[in-house]
């Protein structure tokens, strides 16, 4: 069967090259959104949710363009000389957007409410002792200095408190209403822009907030100089692809994060400008190993043998992007090619493994949605791939809400999925590592892994952790409890009015240092 054909039929285009033109001022920057926001309060969370979160917040530091962390709230730190305590001074002049300081009382405010969520912290697990990090106390010396203390040195600590999907910012202590609950409509940051008009399922809106003095040190990723130079920011929610394509090339939309690699000659015929950059957003295949039928690694195995990865990953990102199964990316500095150590493509060996396990033509179901083109044309190949191999494989289309509350709740076989980056591999393996028993979402349930991805955390020399990297490697492919098929590439259409815009590995959209020709 011709693959090629099988994506094509999904809806895609061809490819091309593009340029940013020279920087302008003023105006509102509209960006597209494929999904409204879940909540602003950092805890019922999507990486739309994220981003925009991040333009109101900030967190003490943050991820820089060479995925080391650099100031943002904490202008600079210090560390003990055993490791254990990291003393922060905030950024002289920070203020909230009600015009209140921000003081060091208020990190110590907002990481108590987080560690009070508890399970409804998304990254409470790194933080709690439970992957091997434990925050013993958070106090201030005074108004401009809080001192975290820790069980034992940890080479993440840092980049724990960066980490985006951790939403780990300082709000002030107004963004809760009288009654005790979050106030999501005034949520009250510190970053360059505050909150403005929020039409659920239509736009949000941000306002350059015109009091904020940012860090002296030049914008880097999420760091440094977080100056706004548009007067606002409209995050515009369009579900349909083709549609915002549409609005990009009528002028209805300055910035379409995440074009498909396949159009990006038909945007520039359409006078766009492209901007690519190497991507760390993970693509996969997840696989429920739990379920009665793929609890055996043969089935797992014949699924993979099934599938042609390699294939997949060239067609789906026009060349961008390569195969890669591991959870070191191909941009690390830690990756070598033994990290692309997998069970090769190999229909006759898939049938044999499927007779040995006793197969008997069982549907195996692949869960996907419409709101994510690259995870629909993902399932829609592998479907026609297993069924070429003999395995009665079915899709099912879901919104893109339910499908993520069944992650959430481990409620599928396989599944056709996107990680958001994790801009160091141990953040990844820590995402995929757990117990299903009381955390639903792991994927990858194996002790000897998890010893090992918490050896990575404490580790500080580069070569002993890449080494601990390729150890864990070794284990995912003898599970084989995920299936990585490749790093998205970052690919932005902008329009040509819009100036100073720059993708990062990160993978986030930024509007700061960005502006527009009125």
């Amino acid at each position: 069967m011709n693959w090629k054909s099988v994506i094509l039929a999904a809806g895609l285009a061809t490819f091309g090259v593009g340029a940013v033109l020279a920087q302008q001022t003023g105006g509102t920057l509209t960006i597209r959104l494929n999904s409204d926001i879940r909540a602003t309060d950092g805890l019922n969370r999507d990486g739309n949710t994220d981003m925009v979160m991040h333009h109101i917040f900030e967190t003490l530091v943050a991820y820089k363009d060479d995925l080391t962390i650099g100031p943002l709230l904490a202008e600079s730190w210090t560390l003990s000389d055993d490791g254990r305590t990291y003393t922060f001074t905030l950024r002289e002049g920070a203020r909230f957007h009600n015009g209140a300081p921000v003081t060091a009382q208020d990190v110590i405010w907002n990481w108590d409410r987080r560690v009070a969520a508890g399970s409804d912290w998304f990254c409470n697990p790194y933080f709690d002792g439970t992957q091997g990090l434990k925050v013993e106390s958070i106090t201030a010396t005074d108004d401009r200095t809080v001192v975290f203390t820790i069980n034992e040195p940890n080479a993440l600590f840092l980049a724990q408190l960066a980490n985006i999907q951790c939403n780990g910012w300082v709000a002030h202590p107004d963004s809760m209403s009288a009654d005790g609950t979050w106030n999501t409509e005034a949520p009250i940051g510190s970053g360059p822009f505050r909150m403005g008009e929020w039409k659920r399922g239509q736009y949000l809106q941000l306002e350059r907030f015109a009091d904020y003095v940012p860090l002296k040190t030049p914008m880097s990723g999420y760091a440094g100089d977080r100056t706004a130079y548009v007067d606002a920011v409209r995050f515009l929610t369009v579900p349909d692809t083709a549609a915002a394509e549409s609005a990009l090339y009528a002028g209805q939309i300055d910035v379409l994060p995440d074009l498909e690699p396949a159009n990006i000659g038909e945007a520039e015929k359409n006078g766009a400008a492209i901007v690519t950059g190497d991507g760390l957003g993970f693509q996969v295949l997840l696989v429920q190993t739990d379920d009665p039928l793929l609890s055996d690694v043969r089935m797992r195995k014949a699924i993979i043998q099934a599938i042609d990865f390699e294939q997949i990953a060239k067609l789906r990102s026009s060349g961008l992007s390569s195969f890669n199964p591991s959870m070191v990316p191909n941009a690390s500095t830690f990756f070598d090619e033994s990290f692309l150590n997998w069970p090769r493509y190999d229909v006759a060996a898939a049938k044999a493994l499927l007779a040995e396990a006793g197969y008997k033509n069982q549907p195996i179901t692949i869960q996907t949605n419409t709101r994510y083109q690259n995870m629909y044309e993902v399932a829609v190949v592998a479907q026609a791939m297993l069924q070429a191999a003999g395995i009665n494989a079915q899709l099912e289309v879901l919104d893109w809400a339910t499908q993520l509350d069944n992650y959430s709740n481990g409620k599928f076989q396989l599944q056709s999925f996107s990680y958001s980056p994790r801009l160091d591999p141990s953040l990844l393996y820590g995402v995929f590592l757990g117990d299903k028993a009381t955390d639903a979402s792991a994927q990858w349930e194996n002790p000897a892994a998890m010893d090992l991805y918490i050896r990575s955390t404490k580790e500080a020399d580069p070569q002993a952790r890449q080494n601990l990297f390729r150890e864990l490697h070794g284990l995912l492919v003898e599970d084989l409890a995920v299936m990585g098929l490749m790093y998205v590439p970052l690919v932005d259409a902008v329009s040509k009015s819009v100036n100073g815009y720059t993708v990062w590995p990160g993978g986030r959209t930024r509007a700061w240092g960005v502006s527009k020709v009125n």
